[in-house]
């Protein structure tokens, strides 16, 4: 496995549009999400659309950081309305590949892209700062807990024999 960053921060919201909660842990389960949260319930914003990857969402603080320095919007890693914030892991080639965070592998789906909804629940101008940084959307192969500080690790891709 190669290590990629860690965990700065994790975040819940019980309902779709609802504030985001900052906690210490989160437990992933397979095939379903972060319990307590709005798309394991299946109560999300965007639960009845079509489509895979609405397990779990990343983002980096690298690209909120570059949100302000580059835009002047600046906006609270919760107000992302990701699950996950990370230090250190280039999420957009997790695309297709799976890796670990904490105690639980995930397989990256396709990027997080910003949205209108988005940008009415944080700030204005996230969404023009945010194109293709907006975060990762993830599937929970094998479940466990989440904490802050833990790794992101990937697996390294398999290698076909002659």
């Amino acid at each position: 496995m190669a290590m990629l960053g860690s965990v700065v921060s994790l975040h819940l919201a019980g309902a779709g549009g609802a504030p985001m909660q900052t906690i210490a842990e989160a437990r992933a389960v397979a095939g379903r999400g972060l319990e307590g949260d709005r798309y394991f319930a299946g109560v999300g914003t965007y639960s009845d659309h079509p489509g895979g990857g609405r397990h779990v969402t990343l983002i980096e603080i690298e690209a909120l950081e570059a949100l302000k320095q580059d835009y002047g919007v600046e906006i609270a890693p919760a107000q992302a309305r990701r699950n996950i914030v990370t230090r250190g892991a280039a999420l957009n080639h997790l695309v297709g590949r799976e890796f670990s965070v904490g105690a639980a592998r995930l397989r990256g789906m396709r990027l997080s892209e910003p949205c209108a909804h988005l940008e009415r629940l944080s700030a204005r101008g996230a969404l023009r700062g945010l194109i293709h940084r907006g975060g990762l959307r993830a599937e929970i192969v094998a479940g466990g807990a989440i904490r802050i500080g833990d790794a992101i690790a990937a697996f390294e891709a398999r290698r076909q024999s002659a």
